[in-house]
């Protein structure tokens, strides 16, 4: 099977399509800045050794950040978000329908309480 092949049809995706990934793609060259304050914790295995992967394409969503090792994602919710309850409670639901666990943050929890932050990620790894 041909390093490409593989990539496209990778379990970790969970279907993705090229459009989804092209999109994350995208996202990771934008990060927001909220963003950027938690990657810096999270990249290079800083949290029990994990790998972390930001912007990954998961089925039709995108995930903020998601530890395939650990089955685990984490979702960043901006002003945004307190007007799409149904959509990210319908999105919890399907991704924790494939196993994976799910936590999630405001802006302000990250720009704030970034130390609180990074140690309820340690506890749920």
């Amino acid at each position: 099977m041909n390093k490409r092949k593989y990539i496209n049809e990778s379990k970790q995706c969970h279907g993705a399509n090229l459009s989804i990934k092209s999109n994350a793609k995208e996202l990771r060259k934008r990060m927001t800045e909220v963003e950027k304050i938690l990657w810096k914790g999270l990249r290079m295995k800083q949290l029990k050794g994990m790998y972390f992967r930001r912007q990954h394409p998961y089925g039709i969503y995108i995930l903020d950040f998601f530890c395939s090792k650990a089955g685990f994602v984490i979702e960043l919710d901006g002003e945004i978000h307190q007007y799409r309850k149904d959509y990210d409670a319908a999105r919890t639901e399907f991704l924790e329908s494939t196993g994976l666990k799910l936590i999630r943050f405001t802006n302000d929890d990250v720009i704030n309480r970034i130390d609180w932050v990074v140690e309820e990620i340690t506890k749920h790894l």
